[in-house]
């Protein structure tokens, strides 16, 4: 017989990044094509499906749901199709296949298949629920996500920890909002944030996009200004290399290519930051294609996971949600830094004009860098971000 063929999770190239075991796609006795889909992981970033290596039978399923896993770890083994290789078991139990649709159990007893919601079939999956004990208040007892919340909230002992007279509501965290808060608390506990705040006069941008944007627009893409700031920021790093980089046990390691993460938000799910590569070799249209790609990748739930790895520097441009300043921004581990953008506003400056101090009317913008002061120090912070502006201010 053939010898038995490890599927394990897959390296994403950071030391120390964990995945939460989501879901089996495949169970005991199944046969799968080379490259099919076996399981489902979780990062704090995305979902990522874990293939086959090979055609055969699924022989074990060794790793457990809802539990964390390594990169490396051996999930499941597979006997290879081939001489000697057996033939697919009959199955003895449903596969758990997400295509298939739980059963709910009414009152009177009788059975009958519902249709889940997408955002209350990922609750359920979340905390391994079994729908048929979850009373339904929806339309001919269709469950809802606050159905699903009650129950969780009822089994914890409690509709509240609230202090007494206080009404309140719990809401569970799902696995992906977990991991975000350990990956947040991980990142301050590990570097010391420190955020430089200089103001930036948008107006060059504002015109230079004003005279573009019809013309990406032929093109199908749509020119933003978080376009503007990943060329800017790509610039900056060629006067202070430093900022691009990561600190190793014994070095500062500093990268040839910037790879940008941008922070997207997802709702109720958090943040995830899909990365623009090698920024530098860029023009400002290639920037804007490859961040339309990605934003609306990241919106739509399909990216996958070389998306999200490999960043050398991230971006938060938390002013598209109205706010004016934010710090510090938590780094993106193992990152150095990460440059914020609040919200582009007009406001009455002092201006030089004929070589009289005149208070004028400018589009101003707070720009922020957190750095990870381990690597980074305040000369090279404002040396990068004096840079930054001047790029943003005198835009060519």
């Amino acid at each position: 017989m053939a010898e038995r063929i490890d599927i394990v999770a897959p390296e994403d190239g950071q030391e120390g990044t964990m995945a939460v075991l989501k879901s089996w796609l495949k169970q005991v006795g199944d046969t799968v094509a080379e490259h099919e889909p076996v399981a489902e992981l979780e990062t704090d970033k995305v979902a990522v499906e874990v293939p086959s290596p090979a055609a055969g039978v699924i022989a074990e399923l060794i790793g457990q749901l809802d539990q964390e896993v390594e990169p490396g770890t051996v999930l499941a083994r597979l006997d290879p199709l081939g001489a000697g290789a057996p033939k697919a078991a009959p199955k003895t139990a449903k596969s758990a296949s997400k295509k298939d649709e739980p059963k709910l159990t009414t009152a009177a007893g009788e059975t009958r298949e519902k249709r889940l919601s997408p955002a209350v079939r990922r609750l359920i999956e979340d905390h391994s629920l079994d729908p048929a004990v979850i009373p339904g208040t929806g339309r001919d007892g269709r469950l809802t996500r606050a159905d699903v919340d009650s129950f969780l909230i009822a089994r914890s002992g409690g509709e509240s920890t609230a202090e007494a007279g206080v009404d309140s509501r719990l809401i569970p965290l799902d696995s992906m909002r977990r991991r975000i808060a350990a990956h947040m608390t991980e990142s301050v506990a590990t570097a010391p944030h420190v955020t430089a705040l200089f103001e930036a006069d948008m107006s060059a941008i504002i015109a230079d996009r004003a005279s573009k944007k019809s013309k990406f627009a032929k093109r199908n893409v749509n020119l933003t200004f978080t376009a503007y700031f990943l060329r800017a920021s790509a610039e900056a790093m060629r006067s202070v290399p430093q900022v691009n980089s990561r600190l190793r046990d014994d070095a500062v390691e500093i990268f040839a290519d910037v790879n940008i993460g941008v922070g997207t938000a997802l709702e109720d799910k958090g943040l995830i930051a899909p990365v623009i590569r090698k920024v530098q070799d860029l023009d400002l249209f290639g920037v804007a294609e490859q961040l339309q790609d990605v934003t609306a990748r990241a919106k739509a739930g399909k990216l996958s996971q070389d998306d999200v790895r490999g960043g050398t520097f991230s971006i938060s441009n938390h002013g598209v949600s109205g706010s004016l300043l934010a710090a510090p921004i938590i780094i993106n581990q193992p990152q150095s830094a990460i440059l914020g953008v609040g919200k582009l506003e007009k406001r009455v400056v002092v201006a030089d004009l004929d070589g009289e101090d005149r208070m004028v009317i400018r589009p101003m913008a707070y720009v922020t860098l957190t750095i990870d002061h381990r690597v980074l120090d305040g000369f090279q912070t404002n040396a990068w971000l004096t840079r930054f502006v001047d790029v943003i201010e005198n835009w060519e």
